[in-house]
């Protein structure tokens, strides 16, 4: 073959090179821009979403119809607790609102924010206008960028009659003297600019929009779930950006060093199969038979929040929970295991001796060998998530820090046992509790339990 025929061969194989590796390369951006993107919150719903000003339907913001007389402090109230403010703010043993309680994060920790009328170390100072940027765009008065710890791109949805109203009922506490501490994020973290470009791809450029198809409790419930009470922030797996990922809605996700379950329509792994009366339970009280009881960060969430909210709130938000498209978590069983034997020594096989031990000294009392509480309906393990999770996270975590719910007869308390016994002691008795209550047993280990208890420190 003559040069002449070769080199025109050889310039048409190098631009096939060149057009495939631009094709990859653009290939490789979208599929890379799809994973770091997500919808919109209330995208799943479809319908006909209009702004709020010409909503035809009861206006689903606000305090609800029980406070319409109230003054603009005591909805403010209201909607700090529906929006659960003081359990961010407010440390283990300190004031409230006066911020110090920590985000422990896979790259650092940040620690929330003095928010009392302070003018100094608090938001004394603030404008209104300082405070609706602050809440909704995530940027305080100095320009400086917030971490997305704080929920602002929920808070977004806020009102701005609703996030003013919360401003007068934080001005109207006494101010508390609290300078912010500092966090301890890794670069490239620690560079408070780049929230910028994060929110430009990740926080919603519009308030809430009502669907216009749906009813005013479903819109109530939506502002209640997204806007308000932020339940994605915890319940919604996150994308390779740390930004909510929608197409997994309610799905469930690792939150502070706790598992947060799927409480999407599905059946199995999700609410779908729980009854109204049980959801309402749940939200309201912590406890849902059959099901389990809130602890961790969302024991806080009802003690704090749920429970404070008119009961046509909580309705609200149960009606919004049901036409969240079913998610699933595999890991999770379809069938939830009932409560065990009487005898101390049923299902030995599963567990080893020492796992056994510790619960019977430290356990049994409370929760009983058959896992059904004869003390208190908050101590019953059977049924639940938790003892059905065979990465048993949320099994040791309680066994770790204790818990402290409110209850109609006061506080209950379970002791926190990260202090008298060791990772892998705590890891044997969270296998134990999984292997005899659950449907699977679980193989947590002391490495997994030390990581735990870095996770949720503060």
């Amino acid at each position: 073959m003559s040069e002449a025929h070769a080199k025109p061969r050889r310039r048409g194989f190098g631009r096939w090179i060149w057009r495939t590796a631009l094709l990859l390369v653009v290939a490789a951006g979208a599929f890379g821009l799809w994973l770091i993107t997500t919808p919109g919150p209330m995208d799943f719903a479809g319908g006909q979403r209009v702004a709020l000003a010409s909503y035809q339907g009861a206006n689903p913001t606000g305090a609800p119809p029980e406070l319409a007389s109230a003054s603009l402090v005591q909805r403010g109230a209201y909607l700090a607790r529906a929006a659960d403010c003081a359990v961010c703010h407010t440390a283990e043993g300190g004031q409230a609102y006066a911020g110090g309680y920590a985000f422990t994060l896979p790259f650092g920790t940040i620690w929330s924010t003095n928010i009392t009328p302070d003018r100094a170390t608090g938001i004394g100072a603030y404008s209104d206008a300082d405070f609706l940027r602050a809440v909704r765009q995530g940027i305080r008065p100095d320009g400086a960028r917030l971490y997305p710890a704080m929920p602002y791109t929920s808070y977004r949805y806020l009102t701005d009659a609703d996030a003013l109203a919360i401003k007068a009922y934080l001005f109207s506490l006494p101010p508390v003297r609290a300078p912010a501490r500092a966090d301890t994020l890794g670069f490239p973290f620690d560079q408070r600019w780049l929230m910028g470009i994060w929110s430009f791809f990740f926080s919603p450029g519009q308030g809430f929009q009502p669907d216009a198809t749906r009813s005013a409790e479903w819109n109530r419930g939506a502002y209640l779930a997204e806007a308000l009470a932020h339940c994605g922030e915890c319940h919604t797996p996150r994308n390779l950006a740390y930004a909510l990922d929608n197409r997994q809605k309610f799905g469930g996700a690792l939150t502070a060093g706790w598992r947060a379950y799927d409480i999407s329509s599905d059946s199995a792994a999700g609410v779908g199969d729980w009854s109204d009366d049980q959801l309402l339970a749940y939200l309201a009280a912590g406890h849902a038979e059959g099901h389990g009881t809130a602890t961790g960060p969302m024991g806080e969430a009802v003690d704090a929040s749920f429970s404070q909210m008119a009961p046509s709130d909580v309705h609200a938000i149960v009606a919004y929970l049901r036409t969240v498209p079913a998610q699933g978590s595999p890991d999770l069983p379809a069938t939830l295991a009932g409560p065990a034997s009487v005898s101390p020594r049923a299902g030995m096989a599963l567990a080893d001796a020492r796992g056994r031990q510790v619960f019977e000294g430290a356990c049994a009392s409370c929760h009983d060998w058959t896992g059904v509480s004869p003390i208190i309906p908050l101590a019953t393990l059977t049924g639940g998530r938790a003892v059905n999770d065979p990465s048993a996270v949320n099994v040791a975590q309680i066994v770790i820090l204790g818990a402290h719910r409110m209850t109609p007869q006061g506080v209950a308390t379970m002791p926190a046992f990260g202090r008298t016994y060791s990772d892998s002691e705590i890891a044997d008795v969270a296998n134990y509790v999984t292997a005899r209550f659950g449907a699977s047993p679980s193989h947590i280990d002391a490495a997994q339990v030390a990581a735990l208890r870095k996770a949720s420190a503060q």
